[in-house]
């Protein structure tokens, strides 16, 4: 387990009674420290997402491998509940917990009818989008984050690992 993901157990799972288990990691993605686990009854898939030099917002893969085939995106017939995102700065520290709901709304799991994506942009609160597209983006991503730190509000993560609707 790498370190982000063990202060995140530390700082937020344990406080909210919530177990890792079944810890796998992905060693095609580990560049972004790309894993696998169940949380209590949940299946997660996560990764860490990284600052790029000329882009707000930090970037992420969200692909698999089956066999040797080429990368797809995640269908969504695959079995997980959510993807959690890591993201920080030097000063900053937050998760992105999105249900597999509104990520086959918002196109990034594929569907019969149409094909996801294999990484996407994410926006924490702290960044200031600079295009239309990206305040977009950022305005439903926020309702799906958290950041780490001495206020982080336990009750709302833990509504984000119960979430089952859409909130747009």
């Amino acid at each position: 387990m790498n370190a982000i993901l063990k202060r995140i157990q530390t700082e937020i799972y344990e406080r909210c009674g919530l177990k890792i288990s079944n810890f796998t990691q992905e060693a095609e993605s580990a560049a972004y420290d790309a894993c696998q686990f169940d949380l209590t009854g949940l299946h997660i898939v996560c990764r860490n997402a990284k600052i790029t030099p000329k882009k707000v917002g930090q970037f992420v893969t969200f692909w698999k491998r089956n066999n040797n085939q080429p990368i797809a995106p995640f269908h969504e017939s695959d079995r997980f509940d959510f993807f959690v995102v890591n993201v920080h700065t030097e000063h900053k520290f937050g998760q992105f917990v999105f249900p597999k709901s509104i990520l086959i709304t918002k196109g990034i799991i594929s569907t019969p009818t149409k094909e996801g994506k294999r990484a996407f942009r994410v926006y924490p609160n702290w960044d200031i989008t600079n295009s239309k597209q990206a305040a977009r983006t950022q305005k439903w991503q926020l309702n799906y984050f958290y950041e780490l730190n001495a206020t982080t509000d336990l009750n709302k993560v833990l509504e984000l690992y119960k979430e089952s609707t859409i909130r747009n």
